[in-house]
């Protein structure tokens, strides 16, 4: 036991470890199963651990979310990695491929994300004293396009079933309440593997001296890795306890590709490791709720409709008569009974909501850079979505003259970042108003 800021006393456990060679190249294809093979795209069934694509990446869908905020938008949460590159004027994903390697299905537009936060906002009481230390909260919120076809979403894990609740983790809690404990992952490369949280918000310093925190480390079972490249994204679930429906509480953002093994104990060879967000922190920060079963999900969808009709008869109620009655009838048909087809607007100007600390909720142009918050990597994208690309015929051209190879995987290289930090000053508990500038070089 050791007395911690504010006088709470709290457990301490500490975990040393070395960085073990460098990292090395792994096949992007390694592991062929009925169920990876289902996440790849044989699987008509779209949910956590299918593979999701942009342009130029690829990844895991890690789950099925909607806004607290706007229209309670319906979509899904993987990294920002894997979702976001700058070099493109829009920011679109697709299940399993994107329209220039392959079929596929467009799934709509980042909507916001965010890479870095301070981690006294992140750890609240629990931060360290450092002012210029960050927490790696890699995320992204995809809303469904307004075309997609909604009934191929499933809630449920391939190959673990149905979950339960997200599991918010009490930094006052004892540690046992989560280190040690067994968990499991589905993703797009390896599939299902389990493995153990050896720690939670570990302390490491990157290749420019710059401080960090990862939320999980978690090392698999037998030796054996718990990821691959291109399972970044992917739910960690917490393994079921007396009965219990497995608990989200995490996703994966890196692990070995990024930065070599790691040696944890002395005389012990090194291992493969994973590092995670924790799911919960970052839901709040992005304003996100996990949707866990498909019942949930009918409702949220359902409530969407609802909030995206009364935006349009909001609307129409301010526009002239001939346009009104133009409306109206587009409102028909986009709310047909049996057509799950929604209504997708930007947010803009929203208030903030839930428990996370308030920040600047600002306008982001691709063209410009990334603006973010005071304090909070946390960007709004606005969604150049409209209908999907008629691809298909693309993809009969293009069949057979590019492959999966050709997109770039999110661990597949060290994530360089430049921070571009004003004068040092002491660490404040509450939003301040210096500004952070994160920035992805290529």
């Amino acid at each position: 036991m050791e007395q911690g800021p504010g006088g709470v006393w709290c457990d301490v456990d500490v975990v040393e470890f070395s960085y073990y060679g460098a990292p090395a190249p792994t096949p992007k294809e390694e592991l062929y199963t009925e169920l990876v093979d289902g996440l790849r795209g044989s699987d008509p069934c779209i949910g956590s651990g299918s593979q999701v694509a942009s342009q130029e990446t690829y990844g895991t869908l890690g789950a099925i979310v909607r806004s607290r905020t706007g229209n309670q938008q319906v979509g899904f949460l993987t990294n920002r990695h894997v979702a976001v590159d700058l070099d493109y004027p829009n920011q679109k994903m697709f299940h399993p491929l994107p329209p220039s390697l392959g079929p596929g299905v467009y799934l709509g537009a980042v909507e916001r994300a965010t890479s870095f936060i301070t981690d006294d906002l992140w750890y609240g009481i629990f931060a360290g004293t450092n002012p210029e230390t960050f927490v790696r909260a890699d995320g992204a919120f995809i809303p469904f396009a307004e075309d997609f076809n909604l009934n191929n979403v499933t809630t449920s894990v391939k190959g673990v079933g149905e979950i339960g609740d997200v599991h918010i983790i009490d930094l006052q809690s004892p540690i046992n309440s989560l280190i040690g404990r067994q968990v499991m992952k589905v993703g797009r490369s390896s599939g299902l593997t389990t493995g153990t949280v050896m720690a939670y918000a570990l302390e490491y310093n990157d290749e420019k001296g710059i401080c960090f925190f990862t939320d999980f480390l978690v090392v698999g079972e037998n030796q054996q890795t718990f990821d691959l490249e291109g399972d970044s994204g992917s739910l960690i679930l917490l393994t079921g306890q007396n009965g219990e429906k497995p608990r989200p509480v995490g996703i994966i953002w890196g692990g070995t590709a990024n930065r070599g093994r790691l040696k944890l104990k002395v005389g012990q060879p090194p291992v493969n490791w994973t590092s995670g967000v924790d799911l919960g922190r970052l839901l709040d920060l992005l304003e996100l709720d996990l949707i866990a079963t498909n019942e949930g999900f009918q409702a949220a969808v359902q409530d969407q409709r609802n909030a995206s009709a009364a935006a349009i008869e909001s609307t129409v109620g301010e526009s002239p008569p001939a346009e009104r009655e133009q409306s109206k009838e587009k409102t028909a048909e986009r709310l047909e009974p049996f057509n799950l087809n929604i209504q997708q607007d930007l947010v803009d100007g929203e208030s903030e909501q839930g428990p996370t600390p308030p920040f600047i909720h600002t306008e982001f142009h691709v063209e410009d850079g990334i603006e973010s918050s005071s304090n909070v990597g946390h960007q709004f994208i606005p969604s150049f979505t409209g209908r999907s690309p008629m691809h298909q015929n693309n993809a009969q051209e293009n069949k057979g003259s590019k492959s999966l190879s050709a997109l770039r995987n999110g661990p597949d290289e060290d994530n360089y970042v430049s921070l571009q930090l004003g004068e040092p000053e002491p660490k404040r508990r509450k939003h301040s108003d210096t500004s952070l500038n994160v920035q992805e070089s290529k």
